[in-house]
Formats: C-alpha cells, sequence, structure tokens
C-alpha cells in the first residue's frame, strides 16, 4: 500500500520577525483623550484662561446636569408606574405574583452581581485613577463642571 504525501506548501521565509502588541500596556500608555484631541492634548490649563474653563465647565455641567434631571424624572416615572400598575393589577386579582420565587431570583441577582463586582475591580480601580489624574490636571474646568452639573439638576 502506497501513501501520499501532501504537497509541499509555500512558507515565507522564518526570517521575517513579528512584534508582539500588547493591548494591556498600549492601552495604558496612549489614553482614550489622545485620541481624540491628539497627542499635544496637556491640561487644559495650558491652553485657555481661567474664567474661559469655568465658563466651559459650567456651561457643559449646566448641560450634563439638566440632561441627568430629565432623564431621572422620567426613569423613575416609569419605573414607578409600572410598579403602581403591578399593584393594582394584583390586588385587583388579574396578576398572581409569587414573592417567594422574586425574593429567591433578587438574592441569586445580588450574589451574581456582587461575584462579578470583585473580578471587576482592577479595571475599575485603573479607570478611577485616571479620572483622578485628569480632574487633578484641570481642576478649575472640572470645579466648573461640578458647579454647572448642580445648577442643572436643580433648574
Amino acid at each position: 500500500m502506497a501513501t501520499r504525501n501532501p504537497p509541499p506548501q509555500d512558507y515565507e521565509s522564518d526570517d521575517e520577525s513579528y512584534e508582539v502588541l500588547d493591548l494591556t500596556e498600549y492601552a495604558r500608555r496612549h489614553h482614550w483623550w489622545n485620541r481624540v484631541f491628539g497627542h499635544s492634548s496637556g491640561p487644559i490649563v495650558e491652553k485657555y484662561s481661567v474664567a474661559t474653563q469655568i465658563v466651559m465647565g459650567g456651561v457643559t455641567g449646566w448641560c450634563a446636569g439638566f440632561l441627568f434631571q430629565k432623564v431621572g424624572k422620567l426613569a423613575a416615572t416609569a419605573v414607578g408606574g409600572g410598579f403602581l400598575l403591578l399593584q393594582i393589577a394584583s390586588h385587583s386579582g388579574y396578576v398572581q405574583i409569587d414573592w417567594k420565587r422574586v425574593e429567591k431570583d433578587v438574592n441569586k441577582a445580588k450574589r451574581q452581581i456582587k461575584k462579578r463586582a470583585n473580578k471587576a475591580a482592577p479595571e475599575i480601580n485603573n479607570i478611577i485613577e485616571e479620572a483622578t489624574e485628569f480632574i487633578k490636571q484641570n481642576i478649575v474646568i472640572s470645579s466648573g463642571f461640578v458647579g454647572g452639573f448642580l445648577l442643572g439638576l436643580a433648574s
């Protein structure tokens, strides 16, 4: 019985070298704002006057606070209205709710969230460190944003 040899394959030269790119290191060195604003983007302090920074932070903060307030009210109304309708349907006899099963499912979800939160801690700490560094470098615009955000919530 004769065996057939597989046809020879064309391989590229082994002399070529490839660079292995570690994406985690790349992400740590190249922050997202470098892609958005360019590599010359340092702290905003170097580019604009203090008054301009406060106004820019205040306006963007007010817009964010105003939107946060409106979306929050809408979400609270939807959740509260749904719960109210569910209670009315339950008391009228249209819906039977197995509260033991609801409690069991909620406890299971709590355990899963706690387990996932422990796994995600390093990534969250990295994000918090980057945000803290950004705020330290741009304290004037950040404080303007916070003030504007609070005014947006109040309006």
